[in-house]
C-alpha cells in the first residue's frame, strides 16, 4: 500500500537525493581528477575521449535538474543508462563490491535502480518544472 500523503515527499527525497550525489560525483570528476584527467582516463579505457566531456554534461545538467525537479523522470533515464554503462565498461569485471580494486558494480547497479524507480514513481514533491501527469 502507497501511502498517498508522504509519497510525494518520499520521492522528492530521493531525487534530490541522487541530485546531490550527481553533483558531487562531477565534481570530483571537475575538481580532483580534473577535466584533462577524466578525458584521459576515458581514453585509456578505449572509450572516445570526446565523450568524456558528455559524460560530465550529463552529470552536472542531470544533478541540477534532479535537485530542482526540472523534468526528473526523463533526466533519470540517461542518467542511468550512463550507469549501465559504468557497469559494462569500467566497473563490471572488478567484482561485486565496490571495494574491491577498481570498484565493483554494487553502487553504480544500485544507482541505477534507483533511477529507475525515479522514473517510474514521476516529479515527487516540490518539483519546479513536473512531467505532465498521464492516467
Amino acid at each position: 500500500m502507497i501511502k498517498t500523503t508522504t509519497a510525494p515527499y518520499g520521492i522528492a527525497l530521493l531525487r534530490v537525493s541522487l541530485g546531490v550525489l550527481f553533483l558531487a560525483h562531477v565534481s570530483l570528476k571537475i575538481f580532483v581528477f580534473t577535466v584533462p584527467g577524466f578525458v584521459g582516463y576515458f581514453a585509456s579505457l578505449g572509450l572516445p575521449a570526446v565523450a568524456a566531456y558528455g559524460v560530465i554534461a550529463l552529470e552536472l545538467v542531470g544533478g541540477v535538474a534532479l535537485v530542482l525537479g526540472i523534468y526528473a523522470p526523463w533526466i533519470a533515464v540517461p542518467l542511468a543508462i550512463e550507469m549501465l554503462g559504468t557497469i559494462v565498461m569500467v566497473h563490471g569485471h572488478n567484482g561485486w563490491l565496490f571495494t574491491d580494486k577498481g570498484g565493483g558494480w554494487e553502487y553504480p547497479a544500485f544507482w541505477m535502480i534507483s533511477l529507475i524507480a525515479l522514473t517510474l514513481l514521476g516529479d515527487g514533491a516540490f518539483a519546479l518544472r513536473p512531467t505532465a501527469r498521464t492516467g
